[in-house]
Order: C-alpha cells, then sequence, then structure tokens
C-alpha cells in the first residue's frame, strides 16, 4: 500500500479527532480551535495535492470521505452537548439533520450498489460547498466559544448549513434518481 502525502494528510485528520475531543471535554477551547483549524486545512490540502501530484489513490478516495464524516460528525456532536458549557451550542435538531443527511447519503450509496451494481458517485460541488460551510461553522461556533461571547454569527453559519445540507440532499436525490437501472 502506497501512502501518498495526500493519505498521509487524510490519516493526520483523523488521527486529530481524538485530541479535539479531549481538548474540548477538558475545556481547552483554543487548542481545540487549533486543532479543529488544522483538520479542516488536511482536508482542502489533501485533496489539491492528490490532484496537483496526479496521486489519486483508491485508498484517498475512500479515506478522504470517511475522515470528514468523521470529523463533522464529531465536531456537531461535541459542540452540540450540553455539559460542554459553551457561550454558543449548536442545535440539537441542527445536528440531528445534519447528521441525518450524512446517513441517507452512505446508504444510499449502499442500496444503489447492492441492487443495481457498482456506481461511482463523484462529490458534487454542493456536497463540497456543505463540508466547507460545515468546517466554518465548527470554526466560527469554536472561534466564539473560546472568547466565551455568543455570536449572530454563529446563527448565521447554522443557517447557511442547514440551506447547504437541503440543497446537496436535493442534488444527491437527482443524482440518485438518473442512475440507469
Amino acid at each position: 500500500m502506497n501512502l501518498t502525502a495526500a493519505n498521509q494528510l487524510t490519516i493526520l485528520r483523523m488521527l486529530l479527532i481524538p485530541a479535539f475531543v479531549i481538548l474540548l471535554l477538558y475545556e481547552y477551547r483554543g487548542w481545540a480551535l487549533l486543532v479543529f483549524l488544522v483538520a479542516g486545512l488536511t482536508d482542502l490540502l489533501d485533496g489539491l495535492i492528490a490532484r496537483a501530484t496526479g496521486q489519486k489513490t483508491t485508498l484517498g478516495a475512500w479515506l478522504d470521505p470517511m475522515a470528514d464524516k468523521l470529523l463533522l460528525v464529531t465536531m456537531f456532536v461535541m459542540l452540540t452537548l450540553p455539559a460542554i458549557g459553551s457561550a454558543n451550542r449548536l442545535p440539537l435538531w441542527f445536528t440531528v439533520l445534519v447528521i441525518s443527511r450524512d446517513i441517507a447519503i452512505v446508504l444510499t450509496v449502499a442500496v444503489v450498489n447492492l441492487a443495481v451494481g457498482p456506481r461511482t458517485f463523484r462529490p458534487s460541488i454542493f456536497g463540497k460547498i456543505a463540508t466547507a460551510t460545515y468546517i466554518l461553522t465548527g470554526v466560527a461556533t469554536l472561534y466564539f466559544n473560546y472568547l466565551g461571547q455568543t455570536s449572530a454569527v454563529v446563527t448565521a453559519f447554522v443557517y447557511a448549513s442547514l440551506a447547504i445540507t437541503f440543497v446537496s440532499a436535493f442534488d444527491y436525490l437527482v443524482q440518485v434518481v438518473k442512475i440507469p437501472h
């Protein structure tokens, strides 16, 4: 197995998740923000490096979305928990909707692959925008929690994330409907 630089960045993103959780649990909000920022940057860089160096791999095609889902689900859950004691908690309904979208996409891909045969679902621009918006929502929430201030910026990011969640879910639905049977 060839671990390219892009794959190594993806694995680093996965390894940063427990550090992020532990830092939040022990109320090291500034360090948690920094770890989350680094993890978010690895998401941007791994794809750029893979394309720029021509090192797209099957391993990376599987690991990258898995790392994204793990990081983002962890971030949403942690920033929704009341026990974290943060100034800006993400609403439970919002976290449930975002995670439900991801579960629905994963299950749909699995069902289509089992029922129709192997199909490749290329990441859509809306999915990429959703991921970027989710990361920015996490950064904004973590930043204002670090400052100990409630902020309307966080609320704006929550609703922007909610909007792109519905847009990207609809886009995936359209892709599934277009699959030849």
